[in-house]
C-alpha cells in the first residue's frame, strides 16, 4: 500500500507570507490549436512538501542538490503527537521508541494546506539532539517549519545544522497510521538552491 503524503500542488496552495506562491504559466496549448501543450511553473522551491537544503539556514553549508539521496530513501517511523499549536515538541512528548533513522512527526496543527495558519507546532532544539543521540538522520514534520512561525533564530533549524541531519516540512499524515514505513521523498537535483518539492510517499511492507 502507498500513502501520498505530498499536498497538491495547484494555485490554492498556501505558503509562507511573503514567498511565491504557486502559478502555471501556459505558454502553448493543444486545447487552442498549438501542436503541444507547453507550461512554465512559478513557485518558492519551499513548495508544499519540501526538503530544505543546509544553505537555507547555515552559511556556505550544502545547497539541497548536493544532498545524499540516500537519506531520502529508506526505512521511516511515523508518530502522532499530541502537541499544542504554537508550542514545540519536547523529548518527553515522545512515548513510542524510536526504531528508524527517519522520523516523521504528525502534529495536527497544520490541517489545510490551503490555509496558511501561524500557529502550527515546531520542534523544541533538545528533541533534535534526542533524535540525534537515537540515530535519526531525518525529521520529516505535517507544518511548514520545524521552527515556530514567529521565531528568527531558528534554533530548531541549528540543531539539525549541527548535526547533519535533513529536514523535510510541508508533508501530510492526517490519515497515516503510526507505524514503520519506507519513505521516499527525492529531492530534485537543483544545484545551489536552499530546497526542492518533493513527491512525498510512504510504502506499507507488511501489506
Amino acid at each position: 500500500m502507498i500513502y501520498d503524503i505530498t499536498p497538491p500542488i495547484t494555485e490554492a496552495l498556501a505558503v509562507w507570507p511573503g514567498d511565491t506562491p504557486p502559478s502555471r504559466e501556459v505558454l502553448l496549448d493543444l486545447a487552442k490549436g498549438d501542436n503541444i501543450t507547453l507550461s512554465t511553473l512559478h513557485a518558492t522551491v519551499h513548495l508544499g512538501a519540501h526538503a530544505d537544503g543546509p544553505n537555507h539556514y547555515g552559511i556556505d553549508a550544502r545547497g539541497i542538490g548536493e544532498q545524499a539521496l540516500d537519506i531520502y530513501v529508506g526505512p521511516c517511523q511515523v508518530m502522532h503527537v499530541d502537541v499544542k499549536r504554537g508550542t514545540r515538541i519536547e523529548p518527553s512528548q515522545i512515548v513510542a521508541s524510536i526504531e528508524a533513522e527517519r522520523v516523521l512527526l504528525g502534529t495536527g496543527s497544520y490541517p489545510d494546506p490551503t490555509k496558511f495558519n501561524e500557529d502550527f507546532a515546531g520542534l523544541s532544539p533538545a528533541l533534535v539532539d534526542d533524535l540525534h543521540e537515537k540515530g535519526v538522520k531525518l525529521v520529516g514534520i505535517d507544518t511548514p517549519s520545524v521552527d515556530l512561525f514567529e521565531s528568527k533564530d531558528l534554533p530548531a533549524h541549528q540543531r539539525f545544522l549541527a548535526h547533519d541531519m535533513a529536514i523535510l516540512e510541508g508533508i501530510v499524515l492526517k490519515d497515516v497510521p503510526a507505524g514503520m514505513y519506507e519513505l521516499i521523498a527525492l529531492p530534485l537535483r537543483l544545484m545551489g538552491f536552499d530546497a526542492s518539492p518533493v513527491r512525498a510517499i510512504l510504502r506499507d511492507g507488511s501489506q
